[in-house]
């Protein structure tokens, strides 16, 4: 096994993350590896398990599915690219998908419904720029950043283009979501301090 080296001129593919198994979390953007380390903080885990928690009870028994990183997601440049020709592989931290024919034993393959990120010091700027970018690219209906620090949440909706000027939640707002219909969720729930 030959681990990545993020700063090499080399593209790497879903076939090579495949082989990484090094008990690290990588994620591929444009066949460059980043490693996912060191795992997230309390606080980062805490508000995770909040809104996981919201969206399962919300979405049992509908037809869309949750699930919690890690969890690959193939995002192709051509739709029946294979494992070597498939250059970005991301793990949001909680994603939605409603077409069961993304779904498959590695993954997910094509763009999520939702993909959700909470913020951390080590992966703001990627979540921000370049997962931005990419989930926009690739037809994300919406994505929601989580600031744990600010205690907002933004939901930017794709409109067929690009995503639209974000709607901007804070503490004391109720997050609504039109990809998931008549979900709500009153924000004080996910930012309450422990113990609250």
């Amino acid at each position: 096994m030959v681990l990545p080296d993020p700063k090499s001129d080399r593209k790497y593919s879903y076939a090579d993350y495949l082989s990484w198994n090094d008990e690290q979390r990588w994620e591929l953007i444009d066949g460059v590896p980043c490693n996912m380390s060191p795992a997230p903080l309390i606080r980062h885990q805490e508000i995770l398990l909040e809104l996981s928690s919201a969206l399962y009870g919300y979405l049992k028994g509908k037809p869309c599915r949750l699930f919690v990183a890690p969890v690959d997601v193939r995002l192709k440049d051509l739709i029946h690219a294979v494992d070597d020709e498939t250059f970005t592989v991301v793990q949001p931290d909680l994603l939605v998908v409603c077409d069961k024919s993304k779904i498959d034993a590695k993954g997910v393959t094509g763009a999520p419904d939702i993909c959700i990120e909470i913020l951390s010091e080590s992966t703001a700027y990627k979540d921000q720029s370049e997962k931005f970018m990419l989930y926009q690219k690739h037809g994300v209906r919406e994505y929601w950043i989580v600031n744990p620090g600010l205690e907002t949440v933004e939901i930017f909706a794709h409109n067929g283009s690009m995503f639209e000027k974000p709607v901007y939640y804070r503490k004391e707002d109720t997050l609504k979501s039109n990809v998931l219909g008549a979900f709500e969720l009153p924000l004080v729930q996910i930012f309450a301090d422990q113990g609250e």
